[in-house]
């Protein structure tokens, strides 16, 4: 079958896939399935940061300003809960370009650790303030999305597979702009910012807007997803965006790879299918971050180019060629 003809039949096979799946599983798997689809989003977000070559140890915690924002707007102010996940994501992405003026006078590991104390920062003012934050507990009683009716399917979001199908498609487009954001001009540019700064900059690109907008851009997103998953559980508090949570999106960014646009989404598939389908029914779930931490160790000793390379060898497809000289060590890319 020609390749061309296999790229046309495949989107409209994934789509039959992502409808029909929730049909043939349990209700609690239903609900790992929306919390897959946020985490999907949070991922792909996390990716549009490092193509500028910074790696962030914060995106979670902006993941939680976009949570407790939308939470808020509605709680505080009564704004419509679509409405609300916007502004959400608007807050995260206004944090982000307050945090980036000192962030981006750092670079490589630096901006790690810099996002890492800013993150920190914020957490402590979540659990230190009572009001609004609701202090250490968190926020409660977080109003959900209304139930729609359009005639031939009535929409309880109370209900998983109803909300998965909100956010499958709040996600969807929101990839598809982040994969035309990444082919565009603006894209073309954070790579070269990523590979050769110094000749990008004597060029007349101004590297640190750049690097501030892919920061931004990338908060706005993940400061959705965080919104998503709020208005979905109900509850949030500070211990919800901790590092640990941050170092499974980390993982899921390595083991898959960063070359390809699928790749972190990927590795946030297959090692989420890992944790609630091996390791829940084994009874190793509390096990998860060392298992992870084994993981990670193992695919860069063993796939340093991530579980993409391995569908680019299936497909015969040779790696991209921003792609071929990227370096496969975290402590190369930071």
């Amino acid at each position: 079958m020609p390749r061309s003809l296999i790229h046309v039949l495949a989107w409209p096979l994934l789509g039959v896939f992502l409808i029909a799946l929730p049909h043939v599983l349990s209700f609690s798997q239903q609900e790992i399935l929306a919390y897959l689809v946020f985490n999907v989003l949070l991922v792909a977000s996390y990716r549009l940061l490092t193509l500028t070559g910074e790696w962030s140890l914060g995106h979670v915690v902006i993941m939680g300003v976009g949570a407790y924002g939308s939470a808020l707007y509605t709680k505080h102010f009564g704004v419509p809960v679509p409405v609300s996940m916007l502004l959400g994501a608007g807050t995260a992405a206004l944090i982000a370009m307050v945090l980036s003026y000192p962030l981006f006078r750092m670079k490589g590991f630096y901006f790690l650790i810099g996002s890492f104390a800013a993150g920190e920062i914020i957490r402590l003012l979540w659990k230190r303030y009572r009001e609004p934050f609701g202090g250490p507990k968190g926020l409660k009683r977080i109003d959900p999305m209304p139930d729609i009716d359009i005639g031939i399917w009535s929409f309880d979001f109370f209900e998983p597979v109803s909300y998965y199908y909100f956010a499958l498609a709040v996600v969807a487009v929101c990839l598809w702009i982040m994969w035309r954001i990444e082919r565009s001009p603006v894209g073309l540019t954070f790579h070269a910012v990523h590979w050769q700064d110094n000749l990008a900059e004597s060029a007349g690109v101004n590297v640190r807007a750049y690097r501030t907008l892919a920061f931004v851009i990338a908060s706005g997103f993940a400061g959705l997803s965080g919104a998503l998953m709020a208005h979905y559980i109900g509850t949030i508090n500070p211990t919800s965006f901790d590092v640990e949570q941050m170092v499974f999106v980390l993982t899921w960014a390595i083991v898959g790879g960063t070359a390809t646009f699928y790749g972190p989404i990927l590795g946030c598939v297959v090692l989420t299918i890992l944790n609630e389908i091996v390791l829940r029914e084994m009874g190793f779930e509390q096990m998860r971050p060392m298992i992870y931490g084994l993981v990670m160790i193992l695919s860069v000793l063993f796939l340093p180019k991530g579980l993409e390379s391995i569908v680019q060898r299936l497909v015969g497809r040779k790696p991209a060629p921003g792609a071929l000289a990227e370096p496969t060590r975290m402590e190369d890319r930071a």
